[in-house]
């Protein structure tokens, strides 16, 4: 018991940290210092340059071992199995889409999480390194899942594979694992850009994260009562089944941290610019993502803590 109440402070205090620069965020936009459109111009930079940099910075800090490789490959199918649950829990529940325009969101939400803004910022915060190293696997499963069944679920759009293999996702790791496995040295002029700029994703990631929570209305978003099935799916069910799964396998703290996070993390950021892609309630898919994401406050660390104890 004493363990479960440690560890709970320590996601707890992580959390709280991230979310205290999501308040400074929403207060800078409050007082149009960084408003909205601006927040949303800086999606690109983070997207395609600082979130990529981060994820090469990551490989660039970890020695080659097998333990590391071992732990890659372990979080690589914790990741399949993350997304594989979720689309198997989730069908049921939204199959047949009675209400379109808010129905594919939900399940949309239920199944893909915001393991990159939430899980990388909380991942180097609690474990370092290693933890960022480790989630990026998990991330990568996120790419190739979001791009193909993602897209299938938001707007039943056709498959493309430019998509699912030409996104910064994939394509930071296909330049960050050589790195590794090679251990190819990488000069200074580089590597010591590449660091800075990816020291910018936490901080920026939650600024932005709270101009956008600053303009989200709530009012209306239960209309549709499967915000609930959403919800428990998201933050109650799949964390979970990953709780089983680290349980059975006894993961150290690095790997375990990276998969607790982000099996447990809130809908993607994804979910609104899928939504507005595939002509979906783009207004609605911001109250789902912002709601669930501040009940996350609270579901987060207690996963995190009941996994860490386990």
């Amino acid at each position: 018991m004493q363990l479960f109440f440690s560890n709970s402070l320590l996601a707890l205090r992580q959390v709280a940290m991230l979310y205290v620069i999501v308040g400074l965020g929403a207060a800078a936009e409050r007082l149009k210092w960084f408003p909205e459109s601006t927040a949303r111009l800086c999606t690109k930079l983070l997207l395609y340059l600082i979130t990529p940099c981060m994820i090469i910075s990551s490989f660039l800090a970890m020695e080659y071992s097998a333990r590391a490789l071992r732990g890659l490959l372990i979080t690589l199918g914790c990741g399949v199995l993350l997304h594989v649950t979720g689309i198997l829990i989730s069908y049921p529940a939204f199959r047949g889409y009675k209400r379109p325009d808010t129905d594919h969101v939900l399940h949309y939400a239920s199944v893909y999480g915001n393991c990159g803004y939430m899980g990388l910022p909380l991942a180097q915060a609690m474990a370092g390194s290693e933890g960022v190293f480790y989630c990026t696997a998990i991330i990568l499963t996120f790419q190739v899942f979001s791009f193909s069944h993602g897209q299938y679920v938001m707007g039943k759009a056709k498959f493309r594979w430019r998509s699912l293999l030409l996104n910064a996702g994939v394509i930071s790791v296909a330049i960050g694992l050589p790195l590794f496995l090679l251990q190819a040295p990488v000069p200074e002029l580089i590597a010591k850009p590449v660091t800075t700029v990816a020291a910018m994703n936490s901080p920026l990631a939650m600024l932005m994260f709270g101009a956008y929570l600053s303009r989200t209305k709530f009012g209306g978003i239960l209309r549709n009562k499967k915000i609930f099935v959403s919800a428990g799916i998201k933050l109650f069910a799949l964390p979970a089944v990953m709780l089983t799964v680290l349980a059975l396998l006894g993961m150290d703290f690095p790997l375990r941290n990276a998969v607790l996070i982000t099996s447990s993390a809130p809908p993607a950021n994804n979910t609104v610019v899928f939504a507005a892609r595939h002509d979906r309630d783009t207004g609605y898919a911001a109250q789902v993502t912002g709601l669930l994401s501040i009940i996350s406050i609270i579901t987060m660390p207690l996963m995190i803590a009941i996994g860490l104890s386990v």
